[in-house]
This record gives structure tokens, sequence and C-alpha cells, in this order.
């Protein structure tokens, strides 16, 4: 049996992990937001025994196993930004940092080592603060490989709209969850 959410402190008791904070954000114009939830699973405190390596391996079979490959490693960046043609996840490998979503009104989220954040299409994500070792591992539904990359801007988002319509919803969240549960 993998024990990943338990060393990664998102599983409560029974193995099913954490229930997430959500977060819906409204259209501003500028960027679309959606009436889905952004999900942010707060890990209760990761095995001391992992490394940096060892959280990304975790992370890594866990987003395979429930159908949002692994993308890329980094950051996120320093201006208001969106996806119209995927939803995003995020698995924190190390530091913490500060994302402002659902734009420049929207809420700030704190983020630590091992949390996962879950961006559905269209929602606004900027990067505020982060420690030096701040590191991500972002991932993507199986069926959403192009990723596109938006400003906020009124002249775009007529047109995010109608792409951001068309995105499948995946059956799972990236930690192996029912994401109907979430996105109902």
């Amino acid at each position: 049996m993998d024990d990943s959410l338990e060393r990664l402190g998102l599983a409560v008791s029974g193995g099913d992990a954490v229930e997430p904070e959500r977060m819906v954000f409204a259209d501003d114009g500028r960027i679309p937001n959606t009436p889905l939830a952004s999900l942010a699973f707060h890990s209760r405190g990761v095995d001391p025994a992992l490394d940096r390596d060892a959280i990304a391996a975790r992370f890594e079979r866990l987003f395979t196993a429930s159908g949002w490959p692994p993308s890329w490693r980094g950051g996120v960046y320093e201006y208001h930004h969106y996806h119209s043609i995927a939803h995003e996840a995020f698995g924190v490998l190390a530091g913490r940092g500060r994302l402002r979503l659902g734009g420049e009104k929207g809420q700030d989220v704190e983020l630590n080592v091992g949390d996962v954040l879950v961006l559905p299409a269209g929602t606004g994500h900027c990067h505020l603060w982060a420690s030096d070792d701040f590191l991500l591992l972002a991932a993507y539904p199986e069926d959403q490989r192009e990723l596109d990359l938006i400003r906020a801007d009124p002249d775009a988002h007529d047109a995010a709209v109608a792409r951001i319509a068309k995105v499948s919803r995946p059956l799972r969240d990236p930690l192996g969850g029912d994401l109907a549960r979430w996105w109902a």
C-alpha cells in the first residue's frame, strides 16, 4: 500500500485525503475565474525523513495515478494570469509562499511544503512572496497537455470564457479523490 498521503501530511484517519479549503472567485471582467472551486489541500506536516526529491517522487506517483501527470517544476509568475484550456495543480515540494488567486481583488493563499493547490481553468493566480527554496511541481489532467497563458486582459476575456466552458472535468482530484465531490 502506498503511504504517500500519510507521509505528506495529507491523510486523515481511514487513509482519505484531508478536506480542501474551497474558494470560488467571481469574473472581474479581466480574469474569468469560474464557478468551480479552487482547492487547497493543506498538509498537516510532511514526514521530516523525506527530502525534496522524496517528496517530489511521492507527488509524482499520486498525481500520475490520479490522471494528473506532472509537467514541470518551478514557481508562479509575478503577474496575474490564468489558463483557459487546462486545469492546473501544484504540489509544494519545498519552502513556503503566498499566491493571490482570483485576480487583483482575489484572495491570498499561503502554501507550505506538502500542500496541494488545484486551480480550475480560468482561475487567476499570481506570485506574491516565497521563501528562497519555494518549489512547485505542476500537473495537468491527461487530456489537457496543452497550456496557454493569458494575462488579466479584458480584450482576451470573452474568447477565453468560451474556451473554459469546453474544458473537460477530470474524474479524480490529484490526490485520487472524487473531484465531483468538490466540483458539484
